[in-house]
């Protein structure tokens, strides 16, 4: 099925720019304006300058930061700052980190994955899966740094199953015994380890072995319907000209399914307007959901809150449930969904997500207009939205348990989307640790 196609990666030399932790970068689309600000001034070679440069003024269509990005990664090919290896390679990766969130004290997990370009297929082949919806918007921005630069910075993160960990198996008996080329702290704390795997029977192995599996695209979407609308605009450019190109391939992050070190984190939702007071969610909800309230004053806040989340954790795990804070009321409630509006046997892997069941009974209930139900801030932290609505930056929170790595994968080989804003998978692999310059930029 999925075509898994070892390459020539284009990586810096910390000879010529110094210690890599100063020039990766976290994925474009979690970084805000003061992070984008903040990694341009780190250093002079940080892949922030390409992979999301700063807009200037006098800019237009032949001179912007697309075209600054294409020129800046020209003058670093040239200089050495990032050099292509020589031989065909899959870049084993490991992220070692303790989850957000966790209790003090918890012990570490460690994610395991390689990079390698991945054949471009269509999202109706039967061959790689998407599970979300994607925004025109970012997808015109991601298309125009790559025609550009015809280069993929950031590797789109796709799934694979693996039960037995036959793949991981034969890459890391490839590096045994040897130290990782690259081993560092980030920013954040991870260890990041990356060992470059070049033996060509090793290479064939892991090639066939995942010949026969499909992919589930697990973060980044915008840039897998991206690759594939350059791939169309080179074909047309190409006109009858045969064989593969390198623009038919896409940088990817492959991780097994079974990966214990795979975290995903809920997305919960915070309105910003005007909902109805308690007593009336009550009446608008009682019929649909049992609900729960937790109490607290000034001084019970903090110990009720731990109650309340645990709950919904623990809870959550047996029936569909849901958390709910109004801004103004001095309660916790849980939202158990009755055994009389949960979804049938036969409903779509869709339709029986919470987060479907969510946007389908509580928001449209609480919000009854497109734009109220627009108008919605999202934060992976349980903490962060209930103390959005105690500051009243938020007029409601409610949140979520997380999706299941098996809800992602039944939802994708079924062919349906998510909603938005409904996986956030973690930890996020860091920008420029391997690039795919597919062609002379």
């Amino acid at each position: 099925m999925a075509k898994i196609i070892p390459f020539h990666g284009t990586r810096f030399d910390t000879k010529v720019v110094g210690e890599i932790k100063q020039v990766v970068a976290p994925p474009y689309d979690i970084i805000d304006a003061a992070g984008q600000k903040a990694l341009h001034d780190r250093h002079p070679q940080n892949i922030i300058r390409l992979e999301l440069g700063l807009d200037q003024p006098g800019d237009g269509p032949t001179h912007n930061r697309y075209t600054r990005a294409a020129s800046t990664l020209r003058d670093w090919l040239k200089s050495g700052a990032l050099k292509r290896d020589a031989q065909p390679t899959l870049y084993y990766h490991t992220i070692e980190y303790t989850p957000p969130y966790a209790p003090s004290g918890s012990p570490t997990k460690i994610l395991k994955g390689f990079l390698a370009t991945v054949n471009l297929e269509a999202l109706d082949s039967g061959h790689i899966y998407p599970h979300e919806n994607t925004r025109s918007t970012a997808k015109t921005d991601r298309l125009n740094l790559l025609e550009a630069c015809q280069t993929n910075f950031s590797p789109i993160w796709s799934l694979y199953s693996d039960p037995q960990g036959a793949v991981m198996g034969l890459l890391e008996g490839s590096i045994k015994g040897k130290p990782a080329p690259i081993d560092f702290r980030d920013d954040v704390g991870f260890r990041q380890q990356l060992w470059t795997v070049t033996d060509p029977a090793v290479l064939k192995q892991a090639v066939d072995a995942l010949r026969s599996k499909p992919l589930f695209i697990a973060d980044g979407h915008h840039r897998y319907e991206t690759a594939l609308n350059y791939q169309k605009i080179r074909h047309r450019q190409a006109g009858s000209q045969i064989g593969r190109h390198s623009y038919d391939a896409v940088l990817m992050l492959l991780t097994a399914l079974e990966d214990p070190g795979l975290t995903i984190l809920p997305t919960h939702r915070v309105t910003t307007t005007t909902l109805p007071s308690y007593n009336h969610v009550q009446s608008l909800l009682g019929t649909t959901f049992d609900l729960q309230e937790f109490p607290f004053t000034a001084a019970t806040q903090s110990a009720t809150r731990a109650k309340f989340i645990e709950a919904l954790r623990t809870n959550g795990r047996m029936v569909p449930m849901f958390g709910l804070a109004l801004k103004g009321d001095s309660r916790y409630v849980t939202l158990s969904l009755k055994p009389s509006h949960r979804p049938l046997a036969q409903a779509s892997p869709r339709a029986k997500l919470d987060v479907s069941l969510l946007q389908q009974l509580v928001v449209t209930t609480l919000c009854s207009t497109q734009e109220e139900q627009e108008a919605i801030l999202y934060t992976k932290d349980d903490h962060e939205a209930l103390d959005w609505v105690a500051k009243g930056t938020g007029t409601g929170a409610l949140l979520l348990n997380a999706t299941k790595v098996s809800e992602v994968q039944a939802v994708a080989t079924a062919g349906e989307r998510m909603p938005h804003k409904s996986t956030y998978f973690f930890p996020k692999p860091l920008t420029g640790l391997v690039i795919n310059v597919m062609d002379n930029p």
